[in-house]
């Protein structure tokens, strides 16, 4: 009687992991856009390998520059963010939160698309006055 109860607790325990484990990747806490330039991008990882890179965002010239750290999980995305490295990009990225370890990314940030946008237009107060 005590080993089936003990059976059926460690079944209840993987299944309600599995579960956790498929909510957490499936929906994302947040989603949204992040543009700038990728200033630092490697794979990284000692069992679980993971693209880590980070943007650096500049809202105004002069201004201190703005870091964002993120993962990619998707070979086919970080060829692409490989190749615009220096280069002006917009990234789209899912944030996912509750997931165990940093086996799956070091952060919760994972970058799914990205394209180059090109240089960033002048600031309004910028230009000349007419």
């Amino acid at each position: 009687m005590l080993n089936r109860l003990l059976v059926y607790l460690t079944i209840g325990a993987l299944v309600a992991l599995a579960l956790y484990l498929t909510v957490a990747f499936e929906w994302s806490y947040a989603s949204g856009e992040r543009a700038g330039w990728v200033q630092k991008f490697s794979r990284k990882g000692w069992v679980c390998k993971t693209w880590e890179g980070e943007l650096v965002m500049v809202s105004l010239p002069g201004s201190v520059p703005e870091k964002f750290p993120f993962t990619v999980r998707d070979e086919g995305v970080a060829a692409l963010i490989s190749q615009a490295v220096g280069q002006r990009v917009m990234l789209h990225y899912e944030q996912h939160r509750g997931l165990p370890g940093n086996c799956f990314g070091e952060t919760g940030y994972w970058v799914n698309a990205v394209s180059v946008i090109g240089e960033a237009p002048a600031h309004p107060s910028a230009s000349s006055p007419q």
